[in-house]
């Protein structure tokens, strides 16, 4: 008996000894991670005032503010030859339509082949190169202008800001191996509802999405991307509720490697919007064509502590010099740790849609501290 009860312990102490292995084999295929940005800003533009007799003033319109910018909390994980992740944001900027806490990303993805990847979910358009850039890694007070506004940001277009995000199913690979085996091609194309995050399809028509760059040296990309599609129930002068067609493309070129990152992108855009982070109704005065491109570089001072940076954006809601804004930027990010930066940046901007005849520069200042967990 006593012999029966230990062989029936030591085969429930195996059992549970097993599963206790297989469960923290699952635990250790799962990653917690995160980062936060804290931000100081600056600036002094002016802008127009009526007065009750009907006189247009200029009036300074400064600001000085501390600002959460953004929160991000993710979990990545492995499931056999699939990864996945599972991304919540939370930011102090809040619009219609965009509550303050959203979930950005959510996609699994087929990796058994490095040639031929499937990706299927929410997650950042196959646009540009500085889209899916890492804020923190990206390394400025936000991304370039142009990015904002023709890449699925804060889009002219109306849609809600969604980080470049979409819904939809996308392919990508590396192919062409050299004879190091360094992979001289990328290609990606995806197939997006064309609505932003969390959105579903409002007009059953799809975007497509793709691009392509060859890394001829090691830390160099050239590429192109090209956008066409629609956005949905977008309401037209006579009060019509219609898709607007929706017709991209961008021209991109980057070195990245020791530390040392310089990059250029122009984008352009064909395609009525309504300029404004929530709305449908067509404003037809900022012109169906839009266009913009930044340079910038980044370099190691002190490598891995300080990088100084310099930055020259313009984006063009009409596709012409009266709307253009043009920003030249320059700054320093001080590393106290690998996850832990204070970034430093002045910028002097030139914005001509500034309704006064003679005050369309201002200056601002950035100051970030942004840390990973």
């Amino acid at each position: 008996m006593k012999k029966k009860l230990l062989a029936t312990c030591l085969l429930l102490f195996a059992v549970l000894s097993i599963n206790a292995q297989q469960e923290k084999k699952w635990y250790d295929n799962i990653k917690f991670s995160g980062y936060g940005m804290l931000q100081y800003q600056y600036q002094d533009p002016y802008k127009a005032v009526t007065d009750e007799a009907g006189n247009v003033k200029e009036e300074k319109n400064e600001s000085n503010t501390f600002k959460l910018r953004l929160m991000r909390m993710i979990l990545d994980g492995k499931i056999g030859d699939f990864d996945w992740r599972a991304q919540i944001q939370g930011t102090n900027a809040k619009g219609p339509a965009e509550p303050t806490v959203q979930l950005v990303d959510l996609y699994t993805e087929w990796v058994k082949y490095p040639e031929f990847k499937v990706r299927v979910g929410q997650f950042k358009r196959a646009f540009t190169f500085e889209n899916p850039t890492h804020p923190i890694t990206q390394g400025w007070r936000g991304y370039a202008d142009v990015i904002n506004n023709l890449s699925g940001f804060g889009d002219r277009v109306g849609e809600k800001s969604s980080g470049g995000r979409d819904i939809g199913v996308q392919v990508s690979g590396d192919v062409l191996p050299n004879s190091n085996g360094r992979k001289l091609l990328h290609y990606q194309v995806g197939v997006y509802n064309g609505e932003g995050v969390n959105t579903t399809d409002k007009d059953n028509r799809k975007d497509i999405i793709g691009g392509i760059w060859v890394m001829p040296i090691k830390g160099v990309r050239i590429g192109a991307f090209g956008w066409t599609g629609s956005h949905g129930n977008m309401v037209t002068a006579h009060g019509n509720s219609e898709s607007v067609p929706l017709n991209r493309y961008c021209l991109s070129a980057e070195y990245d490697k020791d530390e040392l990152t310089v990059r250029a992108e122009y984008l352009h855009s064909q395609g009525w919007g309504s300029g404004k982070t929530g709305s449908n109704v067509i404003n037809y005065a900022l012109g169906d064509k839009a266009d913009g491109w930044y340079l910038f570089g980044i370099v190691p001072v002190i490598k891995s502590k300080l990088h100084a940076k310099a930055r020259y954006q313009t984006y063009r809601v009409r596709k012409d010099w009266d709307t253009a804004k043009t920003s030249i930027e320059a700054g320093l990010n001080y590393f106290f740790t690998k996850k832990l930066q204070l970034n430093f940046e002045y910028a002097r901007v030139n914005d001509k849609t500034i309704p006064l005849a003679d005050k369309h520069s201002y200056n601002l200042v950035d100051v970030e501290l942004d840390f990973r967990f």
